[in-house]
């Protein structure tokens, strides 16, 4: 046996996966192009959405936090559904001969191969994305790949735990915590899909500001700055960045919580990059999206418990979403679609419209009732939300073998 060959089997502690399988993640993102494209012309099963027929789709797409969730779903619509040219920038942990990278890193360069055969552009570049190294880089990549040298549309797509100020060399740290006093809620144990009591702490003042730095919007406006400084924004640019809001039982963990309040001073973010992007008749946006299974949510507490229960009365509804058919709504419906683009009181975009109708949520707080500490999960769909964690990162999939020993650094 090649002694650079191991078996790689899911390892997940915490609600934290551990490990990517290299053939899994190449077949997952290949699912999404398959899917995009079904969309796209209209040959999916699913009607709920146009065919991209007479849109006029950006053409040369950057995409900050490109690899996995939304920003992969983004990247593979602009690319597959609309033709056009991309460039991603992501962090990702990378492979030796016995560990295995990221998702992302996997993910990215099978998109990379599939994007070109069809003689798309694609430019991925690795790198820390609060850093003024790689927004240099960047900048120059647009210069030398794109047409003209510039790009119509720059989506923000950032979850990160730890920031850089590029500006001052300080580094600062988010936090998942409550802001004013602690929160007790239920919340469920994955693997055993038993109901758990969990008790959220109050984060201190420094935490919260420390959080707003990391997932705040200061650093999309600096990517902004800089990009339009280089001129590598096109006339009539737009730029989206993502965010979540929910129902008020999660209100607590995240929109009143730390991480509301970064997310709160992003959506805060918008009206100083109009100003910004004013000259070049550009415009910003938030997307408000649907709570999904992503690497980043996943570990949010409460919110494991709220999206098994969503998912399954969504899925009855048939109002069920995932990443690929938020981002194809968002360009297809929402930001290029034949109407001018609505927005809620805030100007942010709603794509979790379908997520808070008063039926759905009426539903999910009907199931949550029904939930006992110390007991098993009273319906809810647990095995659609870990069968979609662990084809985030390759596993799940019936005809891959995993037991059949593979070289963590081979792109499948």
């Amino acid at each position: 046996m090649n002694e650079n060959k191991v078996v790689i089997q899911k390892k997940v502690i915490r609600n934290i996966s551990l490990t990517a399988h290299p053939a899994g993640c190449a077949r997952y993102v290949r699912d999404l192009i398959e899917q995009a494209r079904s969309l796209a012309n209209g040959s999916s099963p699913d009607k709920r959405y146009l065919t991209v027929t007479g849109l006029s789709l950006p053409k040369r797409v950057l995409v900050i936090g490109g690899s996995t969730g939304y920003g992969l779903a983004s990247r593979v619509v602009a690319a597959f559904c609309g033709g056009a040219d991309t460039i991603g920038v992501s962090f990702e942990r990378l492979p030796t001969e016995s560990k295995t990278a990221t998702p992302g890193w996997y993910a990215t360069h099978v998109f990379d191969q599939e994007a070109r055969k069809t003689g798309s552009g694609s430019v991925s570049l690795y790198g820390d994305a609060f850093a003024m190294e790689t927004k240099e880089k960047v900048a120059q990549a647009i210069k030398e790949t794109c047409e003209g040298g510039q790009v119509d549309m720059v989506v923000y797509s950032i979850a990160s735990p730890v920031r850089t100020d590029p500006q001052t060399g300080v580094t600062y740290q988010s936090v998942l915590k409550t802001v004013g006093e602690p929160y007790e809620s239920l919340s469920l144990d994955i693997p055993l899909e038993k109901i758990i009591s969990v008790t959220v702490p109050v984060a201190t003042g420094e935490q919260v500001a420390e959080t707003v730095k990391v997932m705040g919007g200061e650093d999309w406006m600096l990517w902004m700055e800089y990009l339009k400084e280089q001129g590598v924004l096109a006339s009539g640019v737009k730029t989206i960045a993502y965010s979540y809001i929910g129902p008020e039982k999660t209100y607590p963990i995240y929109r009143h919580g730390s991480i509301g309040m970064a997310k709160r001073n992003l959506e805060e973010t918008v009206p100083r990059i109009d100003g910004l992007l004013a000259s070049l008749d550009g415009k910003a946006y938030v997307s408000v999206n649907k709570a999904l299974v992503t690497r980043a949510s996943f570990v949010i507490p409460v919110v494991p418990l709220y999206m098994a229960l969503l998912y399954q009365i969504m899925q009855e509804k048939n109002l069920h979403e995932g990443c690929l058919e938020q981002a194809y709504r968002l360009f297809t419906e929402k930001l290029y679609g034949v109407d001018a683009v609505a927005t809620d009181e805030m100007g942010r975009i709603r794509l979790d419209d379908w997520e808070m109708r008063r039926d759905v949520q009426e539903d999910v707080d009907a199931a949550w009732l029904l939930q006992k500490d110390g007991e098993k999960i009273a319906g809810g769909n647990v095995i659609s939300c870990v069968q979609e964690y662990d084809r985030l990162h390759g596993f799940g999939y019936e005809d891959i073998d995993y037991n059949l020993p593979i070289d963590p650094r081979e792109i499948l």
